[in-house]
């Protein structure tokens, strides 16, 4: 630590807003009546003291004096280089100001204590390493300003104290710091305080050289950039005045465009902004070619242009019947449609609430049976554009609302893709297989569809990528889907449900001979007068070849047989015209692939033997036949309880274990034999095992199958029911009824069970089915069995099927 000597009085020369540390030499201004005055009082006291005269050197700041000064020897008095009388002071060391004192002269002088600022020895190995870490700093920056022999004087101070009071010399430094450096008594705390200061100094030194070299680089690129845009804008004038083309500088000036484009105004001031950027930008910029492609497609969008409405009612309805047999629903609603636009429009009403009179239905059923094909046919119908939009697999939501413009590849999503390709704000857009979209980690676009499709929201639809409200509210948006439960149940509500549960056998048939047989004609090579199909062929293809809702398959065995007529004849084995008949398929395409059970010689029907029954379901296909089979364990195996086998559902197995329940509890007033079901494992299987299947509606099915095997009464091969069971025998109602009828139908049944709460829904079965259908609606079991289970053959005791 630095310790204190006996006291001084010394007179002060002040110096504002300055400070001197010792070991500086500094020259004094002795105009200042303050300086001159103590000089002169330093000078009077030396007479009678030996040495030099001396002086305390204070700094003051704003009035203020500071607590420490420096003892500071006069070492000449003369004229400085302009001529002004001054002198020359060196400081020597720090002194501790006390009291004020007398003295000889004008000077103010006080009494002042010497401090003693030595360091022992050997210096500790710290303030060695920050000796030097000091001097590297110093050498630095003083080589920075080329002071080279200043860095030999630097590297040449071995004194602790020294070498820290050798920072005064720093113009870098504040009054404020160098007064901190002055009133630092401890020497090793001093120098850490000049190193720190040095530390600072060349850091912000070196930020201050990068950004002044990043802003020089920065200009020259400019001017460079600047020079070479103006070569290339005259070299390009020059090109077009080479070959007379005026158009190109117009092409390229999106101003003009967008001025002269018909857009909406909100459009407009936003397309306007975008042209501003894109001549702040330069051509090498990113940001330039985003806002060209944007540009682009803003332009490219049909924002005012409509196509008329076709408002012949009946010449719609009839391009409808031409081009579609059966699908009533679907025709009467786009015929209501047009027939309130028409009327809106005849009113004045085509826009009400800034929202015009579009449409949003849902067509759902089973494949093939012309939800696609029906949009063209709708489209034409009305005189609109249709585009058809893919939804099949689509997992990402930016597919439907577009992607953000700050990413690399932006585009705009499906549905203003499907605007622009269309060429007008009113096209029917036909959104196909919804039922398929998925979500991911990418987001749900099903949730994207809510306000695309719902009618409250979509006249003011923005899409991500053109960021500007888009009218959807004139659009008829027609989505397709094959299985109802797979949609949303928040987007199903948006759109109206228009179900197509399948064609009759007799439609199958119109639309093979109207439809189907003309085309494949036409792509077998064939002229329409060469091959003609019976009517009875076609029945038979129709009924034993295929067996579906729609008809696709259908198609596909018209278009096999019409390709093995063509290999015949090009073979020299047929000769044209042939008519087929129905003869002609075994030969032609081979044996039916579905035989129905009433056709089948009574030994190989599927309800031969007891415990086997004839149920309905409706599938992702449609509807169709399900038989449930039920055989009871061997008693010596002890394989007690119920077994279960078919991929079945929860609620399948659920409904297995109510008819059990209800047979073991009801089977005595049934007069059936309960007792084997308390001692024998009840096994019951739903061929094809390899189907998942669920539902209740297989309940009474289920129940008659076990009842006939209990019992050893057949069930009734031209019988098919559906219905689900309550533990009292209860018949309760199901869904899909007309599927499931039609499905009978085609399978050659003629008699089916239903809940009698099912019985309004036989208003949406087509009337040439019911006519070949004998349907009974019941409430109870009971009424079930005696209406599927054939009678007891002569009180025999009943074959009951064991299971092996």
């Amino acid at each position: 630590m630095a310790a204190e000597s006996t006291p001084l009085a010394l007179p002060v020369l002040p110096l504002d807003d300055e400070v001197v540390l010792p070991g500086m030499v500094v020259p004094l201004d002795l105009s200042d009546s303050e300086v001159r005055a103590a000089v002169e009082a330093a000078q009077a006291a030396a007479r009678d003291e030996p040495g030099k005269p001396k002086v305390l050197l204070v700094p003051r700041v704003d009035g203020t004096y500071a607590g420490t000064g420096v003892l500071g020897t006069v070492e000449q008095v003369g004229r400085l280089a302009d001529g002004d009388p001054g002198a020359l002071i060196r400081g020597r060391g720090r002194v501790r100001i006390g009291a004020g004192t007398t003295g000889p002269g004008a000077a103010l002088w006080v009494e002042g204590t010497r401090i003693d600022e030595s360091v022992p020895e050997p210096l500790p190995g710290h303030v060695t390493e920050l000796v030097k870490e000091y001097k590297a700093l110093a050498t630095a920056w003083l080589r920075k300003r080329g002071a080279w022999q200043v860095v030999d004087r630097v590297q040449a101070i071995d004194d602790v104290s020294a070498l820290a009071d050798n920072s005064g010399y720093s113009p870098f430094l504040t009054t404020d710091q160098k007064v901190a450096l002055l009133e630092t008594t401890d020497p090793v705390a001093r120098l850490k305080l000049a190193t720190q200061q040095l530390r600072d100094h060349l850091a912000e030194q070196d930020v201050a050289e990068t950004i002044a070299k990043d802003v020089q680089e920065g200009v020259d690129k400019q001017q460079r950039e600047f020079l070479l845009r103006r070569q290339l804008e005259a070299v390009r004038k020059e090109l077009r005045e080479l070959n007379g083309d005026q158009e190109g500088e117009e092409s390229d000036d999106y101003r003009a465009r967008v001025e002269a484009a018909d857009l909406p105004e909100k459009v407009r001031e936003a397309a306007l902004k975008e042209v501003d950027k894109l001549e702040r930008s330069s051509d090498q910029s990113p940001e330039g070619s985003w806002i060209r492609t944007w540009l682009d497609t803003v332009l490219e969008m049909p924002w005012n242009e409509r196509t008329e409405d076709s408002y012949d009612i009946r010449g719609a309805q009839q391009v409808l019947d031409a081009e579609h047999a059966g699908l009533q629903d679907v025709k009467e609603r786009i015929t209501e449609y047009l027939a309130v636009r028409k009327r809106r429009s005849d009113r004045g009403l085509g826009v009400v609430g800034g929202r015009r009179g579009g449409a949003v239905l849902a067509l759902v059923g089973p494949p093939g049976v012309g939800k696609t094909s029906l949009g063209e046919s709708v489209a034409r119908a009305m005189g609109r554009k249709f585009v058809r939009v893919a939804l099949g697999g689509v997992r990402d939501e930016a597919e439907i609302r577009g992607h953000r413009r700050t990413y690399v590849g932006a585009l705009p999503g499906r549905i203003v893709r499907a605007i622009k390709e269309a060429g007008s704000m009113n096209p029917v857009v036909l959104l196909d297989e919804i039922d398929k979209v998925g979500s991911d980690f990418r987001g749900d676009p099903a949730a994207a569809l809510l306000e695309v499709l719902d009618p409250a929201q979509n006249h003011t639809f923005r899409d991500h990528y053109l960021e500007v409200e888009l009218d959807l509210s004139d659009v008829v948006f027609l989505a397709t889907a094959n299985v109802l439960e797979a949609i949303p149940e928040a987007l199903l509500d948006r759109m109206e449900l228009v179900r197509l549960d399948g064609y009759t056998e007799d439609e199958k048939i119109v639309i093979a001979r109207d439809h189907l047989l003309p085309r494949q004609l036409e792509r077998a090579g064939l002229q329409p007068d060469e091959v003609t199909i019976e009517e009875g062929a076609l029945r038979k293809l129709a009924g034993e070849y295929t067996r579906e809702a729609g008809v696709r398959n259908l198609e596909r065995s018209v278009a096999r047989l019409l390709r093995k007529v063509a290999a015949q004849h090009e073979l020299g084995e047929r000769e044209l015209p042939f008519t087929v008949a129905e003869g002609d398929l075994r030969g032609l395409i081979g044996r039916p692939h579905h035989v129905p059970e009433s056709a089948q010689e009574p030994a190989e029907r599927r309800t031969a033997v007891p415990g086997v029954a004839t149920g309905l379901a409706v599938t992702g296909a449609g509807g169709d036949v399900l038989y449930v089979e039920a055989s009871l364990a061997d008693p010596e195996t002890g394989a007690a309880g119920l077994t279960l086998t078919g991929q079945l559902g929860d609620v399948m197995k659920e409904s297995a274990q109510i008819a059990l329940s209800f047979l073991r509890s009801h089977g005595a007033e049934l007069e059936l034999p309960v007792g084997d079901l308390k001692d024998r494992g009840v096994h019951i299987h739903f061929p094809a095992g390899a189907v998942p299947k669920d539902g209740p509606s297989a309940g009474i099915t289920m129940t008659t199958a076990l009842a006939s095997l209990l019992s050893g009464r057949l069930v009734r091969t031209d019988v098919a029911m559906t219905g689900e069971v309550s533990l009292t025998g209860r018949v309760l109602p199901i869904g899909g009824v007309k599927q499931k009828l039609l499905a009978a139908h085609r399978a050659g049944i003629t008699t089916v069970i239903i809940p009698k709460r099912n019985e309004p829904d036989l208003d949406d079965v087509p009337a040439q089915v019911l006519e070949k259908l004998d349907v009974h609606a019941v409430t109870d079991v009971r009424q079930v069995l005696e209406l599927a289970l054939s009678p007891a053959t002569n009180g025999a005791a009943p074959e009951v099927p064991v299971a092996a």
